[in-house]
C-alpha cells in the first residue's frame, strides 16, 4: 500500500503536468472513490458516468490540496468528489425543481426559523399552509424539494430529541462507513467554535437540550434553533 510519503510526491509531480502521476493516483484511490460513488446509486445516473464525475472532483482535489493543511490526502479529497458528483446531481440529475419552488421552500423555512425562535416550538404542516395560503401538499413538496432523497441527520418526528438517522447506523467501519466518517468529520471542523460544542454535548456526550443550555447560559429554546440550523446547515453539505 502506498504511504504518505509516496502519495505528497505523486502529488506535486501531478500538479508539474505529469500525467502518469495523476493517472496513478486516481487507481491507488480507486476503492475510495468507488466507495463514493456506491453512495449515490440509484439517483438515474449511469454508474460509468458518476465515476468520471467523481474522477473531476478528484483532479481538483490534487490541484488544490496543500501539504500545510495538515490533513491526509485522502481525507481532504472526499467533500470534493461529493461535491461534484452533488453539484452535477443538481443540475443534470433525473429530478427537477423548479425556481418557484426553490423560493417558495426557502420562503417556508425562513418562517420556520421565525416561529421557533417566537414560539419555541416547530409550526405544524396545516398552520403553514394557512400563513401561505397553499395545500399541506404543496408545503410538503415545497420542504421535500430542499432535502437530499436521504439524509443521515434527517429526525424520525417533529419532537426536539427525538434522535436522527445517524444515532441508528452500525458503528462497524465497513468502507463505506469510513468514507462518511470522514466527510463528516470536515463537515464538522468547518462550523464555528460554538457550533461544534452545540455538536459534541448533543450527539457525543448524549447530553439534553436542557443540559446543553445551561453549559452554554442560554435558554433550550436558543439551543433548540441553533441545533436546527446546524442540522440543516450540515445536511445540505452532506
Amino acid at each position: 500500500m502506498i504511504n504518505h510519503e509516496q502519495t505528497l510526491k505523486l502529488i506535486k509531480k501531478a500538479k508539474n503536468g505529469d500525467e502518469r502521476a495523476k493517472e496513478q493516483l486516481v487507481i491507488n484511490n480507486s476503492p475510495l472513490i468507488k466507495s463514493i460513488i456506491n453512495r449515490f446509486k440509484g439517483k438515474g445516473i449511469d454508474y460509468d458516468d458518476l465515476y468520471q464525475i467523481a474522477c473531476i472532483g478528484f483532479l481538483k482535489s490534487i490541484k488544490n490540496f496543500d501539504e500545510n493543511f495538515n490533513v491526509k490526502f485522502s481525507t481532504y479529497s472526499v467533500p470534493m468528489i461529493i461535491g461534484e458528483i452533488k453539484r452535477y446531481i443538481r443540475d443534470n440529475g433525473a429530478i427537477k425543481v423548479s425556481r418557484s419552488l426553490k423560493i417558495l421552500a426557502n420562503k417556508i423555512n425562513k418562517f420556520i426559523d421565525s416561529y421557533l425562535s417566537e414560539q419555541g416550538n416547530s409550526p405544524t404542516i396545516e398552520h403553514i399552509a394557512k400563513v401561505f395560503d397553499i395545500t399541506s401538499e404543496e408545503v410538503t413538496l415545497a420542504l421535500d424539494s430542499a432535502k437530499m432523497p436521504l439524509s443521515i441527520y434527517e429526525k424520525f418526528d417533529d419532537e426536539d430529541d427525538a434522535p436522527i438517522l445517524i444515532d441508528k447506523l452500525t458503528c462497524g467501519d465497513t468502507e463505506d462507513n469510513l468514507v462518511d466518517k470522514i466527510h463528516l468529520r470536515s463537515m464538522i471542523h468547518a462550523l464555528s467554535e460554538r457550533e461544534k460544542k452545540i455538536v459534541v454535548l448533543r450527539y457525543f456526550r448524549d447530553k439534553t437540550q436542557g443540559e446543553v443550555a445551561k453549559c452554554l447560559g442560554v435558554s433550550q429554546v436558543q439551543i433548540s434553533r441553533l441545533e436546527n440550523k446546524i442540522l440543516n446547515k450540515l445536511r445540505l453539505k452532506f
